[in-house]
């Protein structure tokens, strides 16, 4: 099973991947956990002790011309676009417990169309990741889609969008759909999250009629004090957990 998490900043995108990741853990399946939104720690969601040691692949400038033959940075000259990656999951993952954790980082480019060794070791990786792993995949992106290409998107058994009551999260979610169906990733379900009350649920209903929803999350005050005490989510008792783990049996 490969998922994608995506969905609007701030909506509680990395939260609930965390919760799902731990679940499934919890359930006892191994599970190769993707942070690609460089904006976000789903290591120190899921857990993981000192996350914020973790390097993001892309600025491993020595393992990008290692495996590219080409120095990051430079602009020109000719570098692997197929570069070796299989062994990097295993070598270069966080761990806890039946989890793998992996952070990609972000790869600055310097114009639209970009090509260099850090996105093409990225690309590849990604592509290894989706293709040939045989473990649960989950992947906390972006608010978008952009690290899957067209070959890979078809091979990701479903997208979540983690949306909350509020016209730009409505908005977000559009857009990563339009942007999903161009590749043909087409299994698409909504997560509506800080829910307050079955109003805020109708909202999300009405404005994304349609659209499957795989559950609500209700505005959750034990996820907040777990955050303020440096615990992860999974970590503390709530209604959240419990229906976030109700959602793996629906997939």
């Amino acid at each position: 099973m490969k998922i994608a998490v995506s969905g609007k900043g701030g909506v509680g995108k990395t939260t609930f991947s965390s919760l799902f990741i731990r679940a499934l853990n919890a359930d006892g399946k191994h599970v190769l956990a993707i942070d690609a939104d460089p904006d976000a720690n789903l290591a120190a969601a899921i857990g993981i002790p000192n996350s914020d040691k973790i390097v993001p692949i892309a600025e491993m400038k020595d393992l990008a011309y290692e495996r590219t033959e080409a120095k990051p940075g430079t602009i020109g000259g000719f570098f692997k676009l197929n570069p070796k990656v299989d062994d990097l999951p295993d070598v270069l993952s966080a761990r806890f417990e039946n989890i793998k954790l992996m952070r990609l980082g972000g790869v600055k480019k310097g114009g639209a169309g970009c090509i260099c060794p850090e996105s093409t070791l990225l690309k590849a990786l990604i592509t290894h990741i989706v293709l040939q792993r045989d473990e649960v995949v989950v992947m906390d992106m972006e608010a978008g889609i952009e690290h899957l290409g067209r070959g890979t998107a078809q091979a990701v058994d479903r997208l979540i969008v983690v949306v909350e009551p509020g016209s730009r999260s409505i908005d977000t979610a559009r857009h990563i759909n339009k942007l999903a169906g161009e590749i043909g990733l087409t299994a698409i379900s909504l997560v509506g999250n800080k829910i307050r009350s079955p109003k805020d649920e109708a909202f999300l209903k009405k404005h994304l009629d349609g659209f499957p929803f795989l559950g609500f999350i209700p505005y959750d005050d034990a996820l907040i004090e777990a955050d303020l005490n440096d615990m992860a989510p999974f970590d503390v008792e709530s209604e959240s957990r419990a229906i976030v783990q109700s959602m793996i049996a629906d997939l």
